[in-house]
């Protein structure tokens, strides 16, 4: 049994930064691409940011382009997000999730969340003003 795990979120203040981490726990996989959404109550989840094992390329939502980074450590088998400048409307629980049957998503991004098939607990990110 795969799992995902997040782990980093927390309370900060508006204008703070944090770093998502995430890690598959239990048997290793192979994927092709990790990406993070994130859900706030009341709304549907929300893409933000993919990243391809190989070759690493990156795609972003328009809303976090400049202020979110994605980044992987090959080595340690785990994805992280870069969060800068973070706002109130930041707020949210963060999913990292695992691409393992769309290969064309490491070379043109996927965005919904049915593209992918391993999805973490979540972590909570509540941005105070």
């Amino acid at each position: 049994q795969v799992q995902l795990v997040e782990s980093g979120g927390g309370l900060v203040q508006a204008g703070d930064s944090l770093t998502l981490s995430c890690a598959p726990s239990g048997r290793t996989f192979s994927s092709y691409a990790m990406g993070w959404f994130r859900q706030a109550p009341g709304k549907e989840r929300e893409f933000l940011a993919q990243i391809s094992w190989i070759g690493g390329n990156t795609y972003y939502a328009d809303s976090v382009k400049g202020r979110f980074t994605i980044s992987r450590d090959n080595a340690k088998n785990t994805v992280y997000l870069q969060l800068n400048s973070l706002k109130p409307e930041d707020t949210a629980v963060y999913y990292c999730a695992a691409d393992t049957r769309f290969e064309h998503c490491s070379d043109y991004g996927c965005y919904r969340p049915f593209e992918y098939d391993y999805w973490g607990q979540g972590t909570q990110v509540t941005v105070s003003s």
